[in-house]
């Protein structure tokens, strides 16, 4: 198997640290807002890989974080706290904010049919493991103390942008005048790891105890110090947008790497975003379109699942209704084919030369998916399978088969049930297409359609399918 790992910049040879274990830590979200498609394309790709991990026999621990304090409006330490920020927006507590949007964001994940996570920590649970984190860069002297903050000193940290691979005077001359919050740091590229509950934030809704005074998390350190508690020093996955490589992904290496001693991540995997209209999404614009949107138009979440399977995960995709609506019919029309292979239901013995063509497509199959997750070639070559001349219940097998990292519930698929008038259309139809009046029978095909259903005709009779 090979992926694409962001750190070297090349396509690697996967060996994970313990056999076929895997340790696959995946940025969530922070939970102040409703998670619009663009993020729920990041959770499906993270749930894709991981199907296909445990499709390739892969035993898979995953965790899925909740940042619910210490992430501020911008990734370079100035802002609002984005929970403060719901807060305000709503006038309830962080907790009510959090607790709010996590039920939210859960359902959504359900309806994609996005597997559970093993673990899925929420930072205000573990800030007691922040501080000792915080504790052991400060006496490694990876850390200082400003009247603000305690921060942590990107010059102690050997190749600090090996990961972003900017270089770093070069960021600092790009920086323009931009906002400063502490001008106590000794560099720009220093990072927040404890913020005290003073100057603009000296009415910080959500603060804790510490050596040092009262305050709250960096948002860098939650990620190292969840991933350390729950996976251990090292792990073999990291994943995340293409955005956190800057800065967030960045900065947990630096921290998690100074603190343990050890290196953080073998393998770090990034999503690149989806556009709408071919514009950036985004909620200000009104093209920051949630779940609950989709599906008040007229979708249902696994044809968005669907939608998503047609562009590899480190490529950009471009959202349109019309193409949500291409991929709901190509996902009604698999729909369809499970039903049509199901109603054949004698296996026909199969030649040395069928045989050989089911191989054919499971290797195919298992090719793209071991080489860096292209699902949208392996999606390709399933429809390719299902037009094949290889025995129906072997086709169905096949595709069940694959819908394990597909995720499309096709093993639930169930008989199409058709209202009592459609089928009595149906077959008046069909005796008019059988007395050869062809102009009653095209009649009644449009009054079907008209009701949202569409007749075809095969050589086993009749079929009715429901139109997208």
């Amino acid at each position: 198997m090979k992926v694409y790992n962001t750190l070297t910049r090349q396509l690697e040879e996967f060996h994970p640290l313990a056999g076929k274990k895997v340790l696959f830590y995946h940025c969530g979200p922070t939970v102040y807002w409703v998670q619009h498609i663009g993020n729920l394309r990041a959770m499906v790709w993270a749930d894709l890989i991981r199907r296909t991990l445990i499709y390739l026999d892969y035993d898979v621990k995953f965790v899925r974080n909740y940042t619910d304090v210490g992430h501020l409006t911008s990734d370079q330490d100035v802002g609002e706290d984005k929970m403060e920020k719901g807060a305000k927006r709503e006038h309830l507590s962080p907790q009510q904010i959090a607790d709010k949007y996590i039920a939210i964001f859960e359902k959504d994940t359900a309806d994609l049919n996005i597997l559970p996570p093993d673990f899925t920590p929420r930072a205000t649970e573990y800030i007691s493991q922040m501080i000792d984190m915080i504790k052991t860069l400060l006496d490694k002297g990876y850390a200082y103390i400003t009247s603000s903050a305690i921060v942590y000193d990107t010059s102690k940290f050997k190749n600090y942008n090996q990961l972003n691979r900017q270089n770093i005077e070069e960021m600092k001359k790009g920086m323009g005048k931009g906002q400063i919050e502490d001008p106590e740091k000794k560099h720009f590229a220093d990072f927040n790891l404890w913020v005290f509950k003073k100057g603009v934030h000296k009415d910080a809704l959500q603060t804790w105890p510490s050596p040092w005074g009262e305050g709250f998390p960096g948002w860098h350190i939650e990620c190292s110090v969840m991933s350390k508690e729950l996976l251990g020093p090292t792990i073999d996955i990291h994943m995340g947008g293409v955005e956190h490589i800057a800065v967030h992904h960045t900065n947990e290496i630096a921290q998690s790497e100074a603190a343990n001693g050890a290196k953080f991540v073998d393998y770090w995997l990034h999503n690149e975003h989806l556009n709408v209209n071919e514009q950036k999404m985004a909620k200000s614009t009104g093209t920051g379109f949630t779940l609950q949107e989709i599906v008040d138009k007229g979708f249902d979440p696994l044809s968005l699942r669907y939608f998503y399977l047609n562009a590899h995960y480190r490529s950009k995709q471009n959202f349109t209704f019309d193409a949500l609506q291409a991929a709901q019919t190509s996902y009604r029309n698999l729909q369809n084919t499970v039903r049509n292979l199901r109603r054949q239901t004698r296996r026909t013995a199969l030649s040395e030369e069928k045989l050989k063509t089911i191989e054919h497509y499971r290797q195919q199959f298992n090719e793209f998916v071991s080489t860096d997750f292209q699902i949208p070639q392996a999606l390709a070559i399933t429809w390719d399978m299902l037009k094949s001349n290889i025995p129906s219940e072997d086709k169905l097998d096949l595709l069940l088969e694959f819908d394990h990292i597909f995720g499309l519930k096709l093993n639930e698929v169930t008989p199409l049930s058709v209202p009592p008038e459609i089928t009595i259309l149906a077959n008046k139809r069909e005796e008019a297409r059988k007395a050869k009046n062809f102009a009653e029978s095209d009649r009644l095909r449009q009054e079907i359609q008209a009701k949202g259903y569409l007749i075809e005709d095969s050589p086993e009779g009749p079929k009715i399918k429901r139109l997208s």
